[in-house]
């Protein structure tokens, strides 16, 4: 297995340009992390408060809780807190959990960036694709389809391939297991809601948004990342896309820095509040014009990957 060419910093970066993009800080990630509980518990007693705003409300948690995955993506290259213990704590712990499971198969995607044995190939591989059938995966995402599948599909599978007379309750058992972060969450939230009468706020202001919105912008941040990219691209600067985005993207679309994902996988333990600072440089340093970047935001890379002639589809 041949791995992914890498970028060397010390071919763009003097020490002392590269020593402060580098460095992790104390409490930058652990307040990025509170800043996200904090919009998502504001947007949740503005739901409450005002129930005409619930949709805005959906919207507003379902970009942090991608925020809360982003920060959890980024303590799985050790770049949320200089203390590599507190680090994996807030990973796992405060940002939805998932971080050791998450870290091998992430680096592996890192190590073969865009080459055949790269785990999340399948996820770019397919683009472009007719408009037709992107306005079909963006229904399933908005319908619960997408996220039901990904979260409940092992369990519909293993309901099915269950023999007669096989008891049920192991499987519903092991199931709870898998789920009880999930499930404990659910718990709190409603116990703690139930004595003021929100007792439906895990349900409405938790899970659809997580099941809705959520699921939409991770697919469009997965297309804006990998899509239409070479497979066996030899470049290491053009193995991501980084996405020009406007504050109204970067609120609802792509929170704390995911747009700079070129600069993410050229220096991949460069913190993500570190990545805007790292394009500024690379940008005066005449680097970006050999990258890949798409200055027309999310709906420039959307329409890019809808890109196929329906004539030369086949329905996915």
């Amino acid at each position: 297995m041949a791995a992914a060419a890498r970028v060397d910093p010390k071919t763009l970066f003097t020490p002392e340009e590269w020593a402060p993009l580098a460095a992790r800080s104390s409490w930058k990630g652990l307040a990025l992390i509170a800043h996200a509980w904090l919009v998502i518990f504001a947007a949740g007693a503005m739901a409450v408060v005002w129930p005409l705003t619930l949709p805005l409300a959906w919207i507003i948690i379902g970009g942090r809780q991608l925020g809360l995955a982003i920060l959890m993506h980024d303590a799985a290259h050790g770049a949320l807190h200089k203390s590599l213990k507190v680090n994996d704590f807030a990973g796992e712990y405060l940002t939805g959990g998932g971080l050791v499971r998450y870290r091998t198969y992430h680096l592996g995607h890192h190590r073969f960036a865009q080459q055949a044995e790269d785990p999340d190939l399948g996820l770019s591989a397919p683009f472009p694709i007719t408009a037709l059938s992107l306005r079909r995966k963006v229904v399933r995402d908005l319908t619960g389809q997408t996220a039901f599948k990904l979260r409940f599909g092992d369990l519909v599978a293993r309901l099915r391939a269950r023999k007669p007379g096989q008891p049920l309750l192991p499987i519903l058992a092991e199931e709870i297991r898998r789920k009880r972060r999930w499930l404990l969450g659910g718990v709190i939230i409603t116990a703690v809601g139930a004595p003021f009468g929100a007792w439906w706020a895990w349900p409405v202001l938790w899970v659809l948004p997580q099941f809705t919105w959520f699921q939409l912008i991770t697919r469009m941040r997965n297309i804006a990342e990998h899509a239409c990219i070479a497979k066996d691209e030899p470049d290491p600067m053009r193995h991501a896309r980084t996405t020009k985005a406007s504050l109204v993207e970067r609120m609802m679309i792509a929170p704390y820095y995911v747009n700079y994902h070129c600069e993410h996988h050229m220096f991949m333990h460069v913190p993500c509040y570190n990545l805007p600072r790292a394009h500024r440089m690379l940008d005066r340093k005449g680097v970006t014009k050999g990258m890949l970047v798409e200055p027309g935001g999310y709906l420039k890379v959307m329409a890019m990957a809808a890109g196929k002639p329906a004539s030369a589809s086949v329905t996915v």
